[in-house]
């Protein structure tokens, strides 16, 4: 009975979705087939996307010349690039450039170049025509400050000094440090005492008065110094 049923409505049962398919399908067919076809007949109808063109080509003379007037022209001509545009060239060289005669060559004559110039006030060079100029540094007035290492090595003259005997009765030792002024002649000025072991300064003082020292040269003037010596006491074991 249920079949009955269902099969006597489906023979009832009448719609119209075919037609609105095949409606629809042929009327999207023909908009996309517009859509295609449109372009390939009129092309013009499409819109222009090409860049433009910055190499612009001269229009060429009427006249043509020869290679060598066309070489001469280019490098004796405007600017390639007027109006800030890169511009083709109309000639385009095969081979290259070849002088048709060699350049100019031989020994150079330097007689006639003449002295130079100089800097006013400097040092001239030999042949150049202007005197050679001698600078002197001038010299301290102040005495100059060495260490007593380099001085000890200006030393023509030293006098070993007295241990004095109260010293050794009491085993006194040590270094006397004296503060010194040598001469440009070479002689002791100025001597003072530094420190050291109260005993054993007087004799380090009379001994240092009569040391001598070979004058101490700056740009070839003797010139005092004022360093620092030590004298050293030591007693035998």
């Amino acid at each position: 009975m249920f079949e009955d049923s269902t099969f006597e409505s489906t023979g009832r049962i009448r719609t119209r979705s075919r037609g609105w398919m095949i409606a629809a399908t042929l009327f999207n067919g023909s908009i996309l087939l517009a859509l295609i076809l449109v372009p390939l007949i009129y092309p013009d109808a499409l819109p222009n996307h090409t860049l433009p063109v910055l190499i612009s080509v001269p229009t060429p003379p009427a006249a043509q010349q020869s290679p060598p007037e066309r070489q001469t022209a280019t490098a004796r001509g405007a600017s390639e690039m007027p109006e800030g545009r890169i511009q083709a060239p109309l000639h385009f060289p095969r081979a290259p450039f070849i002088p048709s005669s060699p350049e100019p060559s031989g020994p150079i004559d330097i007689s006639n170049l003449g002295p130079a110039p100089g800097i006013p006030g400097g040092i001239g060079t030999p042949g150049s025509g202007h005197p050679m100029v001698t600078i002197a540094h001038p010299v301290p007035k102040a005495p100059v400050r060495l260490s007593g290492t380099v001085v000890e090595g200006l030393l023509i003259n030293k006098t070993l000094p007295v241990y004095p005997r109260i010293a050794v009765e009491v085993r006194s030792e040590g270094t006397v440090v004296l503060q010194a002024t040598i001469s440009k002649a070479g002689t002791i000025e100025n001597l003072r005492l530094i420190g050291g072991p109260p005993l054993l300064q007087q004799s380090a003082i009379d001994a240092v008065k009569t040391w001598r020292y070979k004058p101490y040269l700056l740009g070839g003037e003797p010139v005092e110094v004022e360093t620092t010596v030590n004298v050293i006491f030591t007693l035998g074991r």
